[in-house]
């Protein structure tokens, strides 16, 4: 059964809506340095993903279609018959799931720092074990050092301790659910059946989701998929080259050319 997802909305109300589906342990926060630019001429939809930030936090193990079938319940009470849909890691993911199952629903693609098999299950059920046992707060230094280079970190530390701190206040059974949802999450071999126009970015210092294996294999799956691989972006390239990334989904959601560069 689906919850209903806290989400903010800004933009023209006519314009095309955008969803933009976030990181584990993040919330629509994470998409602050995106609003601006994206909102001048897209209906741009933030959502806190169950289990996160001010959406309901139901009890686990979830799964991918729970999580895409909240995302198609948001559509249906904003009165979206189709959307664009860029999303960041598990935010990735379930633009894949959607993009797979309900192919109908979405326009035009954007998959962020994501995989398509996040590897065998025991990790992430570790990963879930612990949270539940000692919060995500046991797991966010590690996260969040994935999630930024090294000089981005040692730049603007306050912005790394602000999203560190929101890893750590997301509530432990949607963390940990979530998690599970990841550890049985495989869709390689449903990636060709992508009929949406699809643009893959990957940081070539992203060591949670490295470009090989993960955006190289979606981007080479999916028919027509772009891909381009940012330098001197680790996990979260949306935060950390946030200019570049705007830049590239402008260009891929108003349906920009071949010339699409990332460099």
């Amino acid at each position: 059964m689906s919850v209903e997802l806290h989400h903010t909305v800004t933009g023209p109300e006519d314009a095309p809506t955008l969803l933009l589906g976030g990181s584990l342990g993040s919330t629509t926060q994470m998409w602050e340095p995106q609003v601006e630019a994206l909102s001048t001429a897209l209906r741009v939809v933030r959502f806190d993903m169950r289990g996160h930030g001010r959406s309901p936090v139901p009890d686990g193990p979830y799964t991918m279609a729970d999580l895409g079938g909240d995302v198609l319940a948001l559509l249906d009470r904003l009165g979206v018959e189709r959307t664009h849909y860029a999303g960041l890691s598990l935010g990735g993911m379930v633009g894949q799931w959607l993009a797979v199952n309900a192919p109908e629903r979405i326009d035009r693609l954007a998959l962020l720092a994501t995989s398509p098999y996040p590897g065998g299950p025991q990790n992430w059920l570790d990963r879930a074990a612990l949270a539940r046992d000692q919060g995500p707060v046991a797991l966010a230094d590690t996260v969040v050092g994935r999630w930024f280079t090294e000089d981005f970190a040692k730049a603007r530390p306050h912005e790394v301790t602000e999203l560190r701190d929101g890893i750590a206040d997301t509530p432990a059974e949607g963390y940990a659910a979530c998690c599970e949802a990841i550890s049985q999450w495989d869709v390689r071999e449903d990636l060709r059946r992508v009929g949406a126009p699809t643009l893959v970015v990957g940081g070539s210092e992203d060591q949670a989701t490295p470009v090989d294996g993960n955006a190289a294999l979606i981007a080479d799956r999916i028919p027509g998929a772009r891909l381009r691989v940012l330098d001197h972006a680790a996990h979260l390239l949306s935060w950390e080259q946030a200019p570049r990334v705007n830049t590239l989904l402008t260009w891929h959601l108003a349906q920009a050319g071949p010339e699409l560069s990332a460099r």
